[in-house]
């Protein structure tokens, strides 16, 4: 039976973080930390041409050889992504000597959490887990919100994000401030929204010469 995780959304900006293992398969953890603007420190003998493009741009410190447990000095985040399983145990439990939570990709009895899959429509994030036990369920299920959710979503929340942040700053905390909270944030919010922004794109010059055009 699947344990009860405990869904968060974590602060990298900054944060040092280790990824051992320099494939394919640490390139997406790589590129997922790169995105939430960690520190990102490399450990392996080999790496891949992607992985070695990003040490040159600087953009992570890649170290050329095998683990050692002092690599995680430091560290907040550890991600154990070899082909060798042995070593992603040694990350895994030196990770847990030292209190640093540690995925070890692909092996869910080793991991202190998982990486979710995740749809994204600017800052509105929708992660899925299934606690390891189906990864490729989680997949199946980001696709179809992928289809389902609105491009312009994120677009939307940036709005009511600011007008939400002027109510805070103008409406005495109340029923009527929580109220209009609840408004700003409906569907019939959105959908009215929807309906401008429709009506914008009907009525701007480059449409009106599109459809001209398509005559």
């Amino acid at each position: 039976m699947a344990e009860n995780l405990f869904p968060i959304f974590v602060k990298l900006a900054g944060r040092p973080s280790l990824v051992v293992g320099a494939g394919a398969i640490a390139s997406a953890k790589i590129h997922s930390l790169l995105d939430a603007g960690a520190a990102v420190t490399v450990v392996a003998p080999r790496a891949n041409d992607e992985i070695q493009q990003l040490a040159g741009a600087g953009r992570i410190r890649f170290v050329s050889r095998i683990f050692l447990p002092g690599d995680l000095e430091n560290i907040f985040l550890a991600i154990a992504a070899t082909s060798d399983p042995e070593v992603n145990r040694l990350v895994f439990l030196e990770s847990q000597r030292r209190g640093i939570l540690c995925n070890s990709v692909d092996d869910p009895p080793h991991c202190d959490f998982y990486f979710p899959s995740v749809v994204r429509r600017g800052g509105l994030q929708v992660a899925i887990s299934t606690a390891g036990e189906s990864p490729s369920l989680a997949q199946r299920l980001r696709i179809e919100l992928e289809a389902s959710l609105d491009a312009r979503l994120g677009e939307w929340l940036r709005e009511i994000g600011d007008l939400r942040r002027k109510i805070l700053a103008a409406v005495p905390s109340s029923d009527s401030r929580k109220s209009l909270l609840h408004r700003l944030a409906s569907r019939e919010s959105w959908e009215d929204w929807q309906a401008r922004q429709n009506s914008r794109v009907a009525s701007s010059p480059e449409k009106s010469s599109a459809v001209v055009v398509t005559r």
